[in-house]
């Protein structure tokens, strides 16, 4: 367990941080989680800290998880939406009146509290790729306080420590031996991120699984995350194989995560704009890849559906998986963003 190093960390990537480090924070989160069990409070662990926590997309999971996180910690959430505060902008984007540079913001709330947090991402930033990423990079530039991704277009870091932690519970934090199907699913929308398929990719892949990965040809991912995978088994042990089958992903699967994301050849910056009606003409393609009875039955029959919800039942995953015997994990999986992101913020609040 890594003891030094952490706090005052900014958390913005999985990739920021060694293996040990990641471990260490799931390791305080999974005692964090073992008190709860027990009724025993932690609220001395960082009493009197203020999270501020600025979202520009709806929650319900990333919400509730950090306030309920924090206050079990001992602090307290303030809840920023947009419209509570003028428009933070980059460099070159001020609105007269109307917007706060990144920069002032930051060193503000950051005199104030202890931490910040900032979901954005989507139709936010116009399905910019980078930017989101960007402008929480800014965040943490300037900012005197920690700051914590709850989710960007590319990166979804805490869903990632849930995730991993739901695998943790499942197998053990060795992983070698245990096969994780992933795969692209049908939507009825173009707008799911990409985020969540980049970091439990890259979580599984960390601690030694073998990855299959089916996606149909045109839905790529992040060719560095993609290296980032790479490396992961590389060094872990693990394996890493992509397929243009979905069955390819279920077959003899320990555990199946299979959810939506959009096309990153039609968005911004490969397109000038993001081309949503060409997106969906290509889902059409492909409405038959979808988490089914069907498809689940060739796993294992101790095989776990995973999503990191919200899921588009009846597109992404038929009802008959998530509630009946293989929708367990995926709701431990939900439940863990408390725990995971308790035992992060307790390992890099000061």
């Amino acid at each position: 367990m890594v003891t030094e190093g952490l706090k005052g960390r900014d958390f913005l990537r999985l990739q920021d941080f060694s293996k040990a480090e990641l471990e260490t924070m799931l390791e305080l989160g999974l005692q964090l989680k073992a008190d709860n069990t027990l009724r025993r409070r932690h609220d001395d662990l960082l009493p009197r800290r203020t999270l501020f926590m600025m979202f520009f997309n709806p929650s319900l999971r990333t919400r509730n998880s950090f306030e309920a996180g924090i206050f079990e910690l001992g602090g307290h959430a303030h809840f920023l939406e947009p419209g509570s505060t003028r428009l933070p902008t980059l460099e070159g984007e001020d609105v007269g009146y109307a917007s706060e540079r990144i920069s002032d913001m930051a060193r503000v709330l950051s005199r104030m509290g202890a931490a910040l947090s900032i979901r954005i991402l989507g139709d936010v930033v116009g399905w910019e790729y980078t930017k989101s990423f960007r402008i929480i990079q800014e965040f943490a530039k300037w900012s005197h306080a920690p700051v914590i991704n709850m989710e960007d277009n590319i990166y979804h870091p805490c869903q990632g420590m849930a995730d991993a932690m739901a695998l943790w519970e499942m197998f053990g934090k060795d992983l070698r031996g245990r096969k994780i199907g992933v795969s692209w699913a049908y939507a009825s929308g173009p707008k799911k991120p990409i985020a969540p398929h980049h970091d439990f990719l890259y979580m599984a892949s960390l601690f030694g699984a073998d990855v299959v990965f089916s996606h149909p040809p045109e839905m790529r991912i992040d060719p560095d995350i993609e290296q980032d995978i790479k490396n992961n088994v590389a060094a872990s042990g693990g394996s890493y194989r992509v397929s243009d089958r979905q069955e390819d992903a279920y077959e003899n699967a320990d555990v199946v995560y299979t959810k939506n994301y959009v096309c990153l050849d039609l968005l911004p910056p490969v397109t000038d704009k993001p081309k949503q009606d060409e997106m969906m003409k290509l889902f059409g393609n492909y409405k038959h890849w979808r988490a089914t009875v069907d498809n689940m039955n060739l796993a294992k029959p101790t095989a776990q559906y995973m999503h990191c919800l919200p899921c588009e039942r009846g597109a992404e995953v038929d009802d008959a998986v998530l509630d009946g015997k293989w929708g367990e994990a995926c709701y431990n999986e939900a439940e863990n963003r408390l725990h995971a992101q308790k035992g992060v913020m307790a390992a890099i609040i000061p």
